[in-house]
């Protein structure tokens, strides 16, 4: 069975107050990067899925999403799936 991996990449809402990206955006005008005027800060998860086919696969991550990965009241999610490895003939 063929092998995906799903590239999660997990962000704030737009209208959530983000204060690690805030902090993150003070840090750097303190080291003297002045053009930097707005900081998000979010996360990537990569996991390994196994299924019959690409569309399989993006349902079973889509799930993973909605029901750990990412918090549907605060969080957005996009996800990008790629095949890894093609099934093996017997």
């Amino acid at each position: 069975m063929p092998s995906y991996l799903a590239s999660i990449e997990v962000m704030l809402k737009p209208l959530v107050n983000d204060p690690q990206g805030l902090a993150v955006l003070d840090s750097l005008n303190n080291l003297g990067f002045a053009a930097a005027r707005r900081v998000r800060v979010g996360k990537r998860i990569e996991v390994e899925v196994e299924a019959p086919n690409a569309s399989n696969a993006e349902v079973l991550a889509t799930e993973m999403c909605e029901r750990l990965l990412a918090n549907p009241v605060i969080e957005d999610f996009q996800l990008e799936l790629k095949e890894i490895n093609a099934a093996s003939e017997s």
